[in-house]
Order: structure tokens, then C-alpha cells, then sequence
């Protein structure tokens, strides 16, 4: 599989200063948004409050529906059963290898959120993961200089290349093609994330489980170019 990043000179350069805009920001800093790349040791702070937000907001939707006797109504997202991988893996997994910015997650949680919306999904265990690697893969393409091709991400993911195709088509009709962020809307994101962080008492990091993994250990010593590890969600 071509895992070779592809630079787009084609991406809108407002786009691009987003970063730059609100870098000296306490909450930018704070949130770990500073690079492109996950060089240094520590994951993002990003990371973390992003998966504890989502992680409420399914834990509450599926109360509600199950309280309710309502059944959620399946989409091209939902997958027959819940993953393995808590969202907090997922997450510090798709930017392992993936190696995009940090407000990739950002910008990844808006497009959700406008999906969510448009189509009136209910965020579930059974479609928050494909969400995510949709979601993040799109908003790597338009703001990152470099990216991967869509075989690398659904590889990332755990599906495969022809249903990260149908994801990617399908999320960006629901979204009517809105990938444009502007500041302030970035802005007010990063808040609600920071906000999520200020209520939560800090837990122990969760260690990165093997069940449900199926591991496939590559020749390639930089495990940052090539996933090392193939996942299946179904």
C-alpha cells in the first residue's frame, strides 16, 4: 500500500493561518496545538478532551434511547457492533499514524457536529468510531499541507478502502461540502473542549489494549510511516 503523504498546494490559504491566528492563545497552547506532527512524547491535550466529550455524549444518547425504548436509525456509519477500542484509542491512534495537526481534531469535531445537524444522528457506540476517521480524514485534506491517500486512512481505521470511499462521499453530501472553518467558530471549539477539561477530575491514562486487535508487525522499522498493527471494526 502507497502510504506517501501528498502535498496540496490547492488548499485555501485563510484555511492555512488558522493555526497561525490564534497561536499565542493560552487555550491553543494549552490544548497542545502547536505542531503538525506528534514528534514529541505526550499526545495533545486535544486528544483526550475530545474523546471524553464524545464519550459523554454517547454514554448519554444511549441511556436516553434505551430509557425511551427508541431505536437509533442505522446510517452508512453504523457498524453491526461496537468496536473494541475505546474512543480515547482510537483517537491517540488515528493521529500516531496518521500524523496530521492537532487541530485536525478541532476542525474534526465541528464537521461532526454540523453532520450531526444536517442529517439528525444520534452519536452512538456503534458510529462515533467511523466518524471519526471520516471526520479527521477530511479535515486533514483542507488544512494540512500533506496527507495520506484513502487506502492509508481506511487502513488506519480498521474498514476498508471502498467504505472509506462511501464515508467520505457520503459525510461530505450530509455536510453540503462545508469543510470551511473560520476563526471564531474554531475558537469557540477549542473553549468548549478547554470547559470539558476544567469539569473533569484527571483519570489515569488508559494503557493501549491487544483484544480485538489483530496484530501484522511490518518489515518497515518507522512505525510512524506505516501502521504496524491492522484493526477491524465491523
Amino acid at each position: 500500500m502507497d502510504a506517501t503523504r501528498t502535498s496540496s498546494p490547492c488548499l485555501d490559504t485563510k484555511v492555512l493561518t488558522l493555526e497561525n491566528d490564534i497561536f499565542n492563545s493560552k487555550i491553543y497552547l494549552k490544548l497542545g496545538l502547536k505542531g503538525r506532527t506528534n514528534q514529541n512524547h505526550e499526545n495533545p491535550k486535544v486528544l483526550s478532551l475530545l474523546s471524553s466529550h464524545l464519550q459523554k455524549h454517547v454514554e448519554k444518547n444511549e441511556k436516553l434511547l434505551l430509557a425511551t425504548q427508541t431505536k437509533d436509525v442505522p446510517t452508512v456509519f453504523h457498524g453491526s457492533r461496537a468496536p473494541t477500542l475505546t474512543i480515547q484509542q482510537y483517537i491517540d491512534r488515528i493521529f500516531k499514524y496518521s500524523r496530521c495537526s492537532p487541530s485536525c481534531f478541532v476542525v474534526a469535531h465541528i464537521y461532526i457536529d454540523r453532520l450531526i445537524q444536517s442529517e439528525n444522528i444520534i452519536l452512538t457506540s456503534l458510529n462515533v468510531h467511523r466518524l471519526l476517521i471520516t471526520s479527521i480524514m477530511l479535515a486533514t485534506k483542507f488544512i494540512d499541507e500533506a496527507f495520506f491517500n484513502n487506502a492509508y486512512y481506511a487502513k488506519v481505521g480498521g474498514i476498508t478502502r471502498a467504505e472509506m470511499n462511501r464515508l467520505e462521499m457520503k459525510f461530505l453530501f450530509g455536510i453540503d461540502f462545508r469543510l470551511y472553518v473560520n476563526h471564531s467558530t474554531f475558537e469557540k471549539y477549542c473553549l468548549e473542549l478547554m470547559s470539558e477539561g476544567s469539569e473533569e477530575v484527571q483519570k489515569e491514562r488508559l494503557v493501549h489494549g491487544s483484544y480485538g486487535i489483530i496484530v501484522n508487525r511490518s518489515k518497515n522499522k518507522d512505525d510512524s510511516t506505516n501502521p504496524t498493527i491492522e484493526i477491524h471494526i465491523e
